[in-house]
């Protein structure tokens, strides 16, 4: 016990001789390693590199309390490991620093940035990507659908009205659940953690009196949903085709590919990137405004 205490006190007095000692240069140094090994970690922490990293780590501690009580052999065998440990590394996380290096080098700056956070975003962007096409190609063949998104709100006892599927977001699926011989395509499907987790589902129905008499049951249950919660509601029109965006009370019609994927896009990137429900581009709308031509 005398050895330890003598080891940990020898030890922070070096390190209070490091600090008193350290220089403006030496904080800047310290501040860019930090915010490098910050991003290395956010990088690494959702993939497969993340256990391996965790073991890695275990080990670095297990080689230090062997040190600090003098145990011979695991020092031996852990020494002998750390000294190929560099190479060993590389190995072990080739596929991930290939892929790290691809993406700084294609795009330094912005890349660099967004190390830590390609998981979500990809994952955000294909169900954008899917949802985009499939109310696209649905508005063309004049199919009737109600795509909910889940965000902050849950709609667990929503889900519960319609059938359990979790599944993948596709298009092909989206379509055929919506196709009009299907026993699920009168009902709303409900998006949430980036997988179709219920069709088949009955959303609330607005009340609001000042929405367009010409919009039917569909509307007004994307509307209804969109009141309830901060979901956002995709409409494709039976009867017109037209696509249209329920989501804080308001309906935004007039919808195509291109305008979908951009709204859907800045919403809930947004969601990923500030962790907290953005505020709507009204766009000069007023609630419950026709917007069909």
């Amino acid at each position: 016990m005398q050895t330890i205490l003598a080891y940990l006190k020898t030890f922070f007095d070096n390190i209070g001789a490091q600090i008193m000692s350290m220089t403006f240069v030496d904080f800047i140094d310290i501040a860019v390693l930090s915010i490098l090994l910050y991003y290395v970690y956010r990088f690494i922490r959702d993939r497969r590199a993340g256990k391996l990293a965790l073991g890695l780590g275990l080990l670095v501690v297990l080689y230090t309390v062997a040190a600090l009580l003098e145990m011979h052999a695991i020092s031996f065998l852990l020494d002998n490991f750390f000294q190929v440990g560099l190479i060993a590394l590389m190995i072990l996380f080739q596929p991930e620093l290939r892929a790290a290096l691809e993406k700084v080098g294609a795009d330094p700056l912005r890349s660099i940035k967004n190390l830590g956070e390609p998981k979500e975003i990809a994952a955000h962007t294909a169900v954008i990507d899917n949802i985009c096409i499939a109310a696209s190609d649905m508005s063309r063949d004049r199919t009737g659908a109600l795509m909910v998104i889940e965000r902050s709100t849950k709609l667990g006892d929503i889900m519960k009205t319609g059938v359990q599927i979790d599944a993948i977001v596709s298009q092909s699926l989206l379509k055929n659940i919506f196709f009009n011989k299907a026993s699920l395509h009168d009902g709303a499907v409900i998006v949430s953690d980036y997988r179709i987790a219920a069709a088949g589902c009955f959303l609330p129905l607005t009340q609001n009196s000042q929405l367009s008499k010409d919009k039917g049951t569909r509307h007004r249950a994307g509307v209804g949903m969109s009141e309830v919660s901060d979901a956002i509601v995709v409409i494709v029109s039976e009867e017109t085709g037209e696509i249209s965006l329920a989501i804080d009370g308001e309906l935004l019609g007039g919808q195509n590919y291109s305008t979908l994927r951009k709204q859907l896009t800045d919403i809930l990137l947004g969601d990923v990137q500030t962790k907290r429900m953005p505020k709507f581009a009204k766009k000069g709308k007023k609630k419950g405004e026709k917007t069909d031509g």
